[in-house]
């Protein structure tokens, strides 16, 4: 092992590259730091060390800014308008025959929906910006936490100063964008993965030291067993898939014989990847903001009744039919997506139209349903594989107090197995270019 990451900095190209990507990895996480204008960093600071944070998308939001978006840097926002961008993108031709049109026409048409997504994402992180600025003035950024200093967390509140700090954090937003572009063309890696992964790997020491001074050593060495256990099995399942096999007959192109190959098609246990857990997520919070906008108590004091059941069951987390609605939801999503993603009837008649065909299984119609049964038996395991897993940090929360970033569970494992695997494979390969032996055996 230590002979091949020896290789890996020995070769030239690849010592380049991944000097390069350690460059901006390291810009990135400074400018995570640099607070947007007119914004009180020491009550930011102080409203951060007394308070335990946000709940529900805005946590999500937190995570996948590296902390910046608590600290209304100029990079608060981080990847989250680009992943949004890329899901609705995505989604979007199932709706719009003009996107499935250029998502077939190769590498001009992907050209063509990446800049879409460009625009998409300014549009989104515009929306996000003047969000997280209007939230930030009315002093509920970190909710009715009762800190003086969450009250006051601008030094000014003009709507010239909020504009500024608007158009700062939007290009803040392009400037992620550029540099993960950057990585994935001179770099290691898919760009705005590796940043990703390193906004959230960021907040693994503050956590995991925070449920230590919390709870103890003993509970710190038992989350640590867990978490080990659990990226044990997220690299299991993670790589594991059912493979179809697929023959191709043999057919005359001009003098040349083409075909008569045995290839298969890998189905994997977790298609979907973290989407449905983003969904989900997502879509539970409203119900809290819908909440949070009608909070006028009445002539006792007190708040509606329903606001009062949703403060309770829908906005720490911690309660059993929290925990059941997340977990059902993460199983229809994961159907949903996988739906939209893998298209049996396509593959089948992409398989018939070169002369390919499964054992068994009569090409065309036949072969698409026998997709569909597979992919949806292989689903089942998948969705409930997600579920358990987003599950991790709401029992945390409610058994060893730690938040909803919990390292060592939900999209946050999720992401950084993936992206350290897909990382490892590239550099594998990379590798065996140039020698007979690889990074992995």
């Amino acid at each position: 092992m230590f002979s091949a990451i020896a290789r890996v900095f020995r070769t030239p190209d690849l010592r380049r590259k991944i000097g390069f990507t350690l460059a901006i990895i390291a810009v990135y996480r400074f400018g995570a730091h640099i607070p947007t204008p007119f914004v009180d960093f020491p009550n930011v600071q102080s409203c951060l060390d007394q308070s335990s944070g946000t709940e529900g998308l805005l946590s999500l939001v937190n995570l996948f800014s590296g902390g910046a978006l608590l600290q209304l840097s100029i990079f608060a926002l981080g990847v989250m308008p680009y992943i949004t961008a890329t899901i609705i993108v995505q989604l979007l031709r199932v709706v719009i025959p003009h996107f499935e049109t250029l998502y077939k026409e190769g590498q001009a048409g992907q050209a063509k929906l990446t800049q879409y997504t460009r625009y998409l994402t300014i549009a989104l992180a515009l929306l996000q910006s003047t969000t997280l600025v209007t939230v930030a003035r009315s002093g509920q950024l970190f909710g009715n936490t009762g800190i003086a200093e969450c009250q006051t967390l601008l030094t000014n509140d003009a709507w010239w100063a909020q504009l500024l700090m608007i158009i700062t954090m939007t290009a803040g937003t392009g400037l992620i964008m550029w540099f993960a572009e950057l990585v994935t063309e001179r770099g290691v890696g898919n760009g705005m993965s590796i940043l990703i992964f390193t906004s959230i790997a960021a907040t693994f020491p503050a956590a995991m030291w925070s449920i230590a001074l919390a709870r103890g050593f003993e509970v710190f060495l038992l989350v640590l067993a867990v978490g080990i256990a659990v990226v044990a099995l997220v690299v299991f399942v993670e790589q594991s898939q059912r493979r179809i096999p697929v023959q191709y007959a043999k057919r005359m192109v001009g003098r040349r014989t083409l075909g008569g190959t045995n290839t298969y098609i890998p189905i994997k246990v977790n298609m979907a990847g973290v989407v449905p857990v983003i969904f989900a997520s997502s879509l539970l919070y409203i119900p809290a903001l819908i909440a949070q906008f009608n909070q006028t108590p009445a002539a006792d004091g007190s708040v509606p009744g329903w606001v009062a059941w949703i403060q309770q069951y829908f906005t720490t987390g911690d309660s059993a039919l929290y925990m059941l609605v997340y977990f059902l939801l993460i199983i229809g999503f994961t159907y949903f997506y996988v739906a939209i993603t893998f298209n049996p009837v396509e593959v089948a008649d992409n398989m018939k139209k070169y002369g390919g065909f499964i054992p068994g299984i009569r090409a065309g119609r036949p072969t698409a349903e026998y997709l569909d049964y597979v992919l949806t038996r292989i689903t089942l395991p998948g969705s409930i594989y997600l579920g358990l897993i987003a599950l991790l940090p709401l029992i945390a929360l409610a058994t060893v107090g730690a938040n909803q970033n919990f390292p060592f569970g939900g999209a946050s494992i999720l992401i950084i197995v993936g992206v350290g695997l897909e990382t490892v494979k590239q550099i594998d390969a990379q590798l065996q270019q140039r020698h007979y032996e690889g990074l992995l055996r």
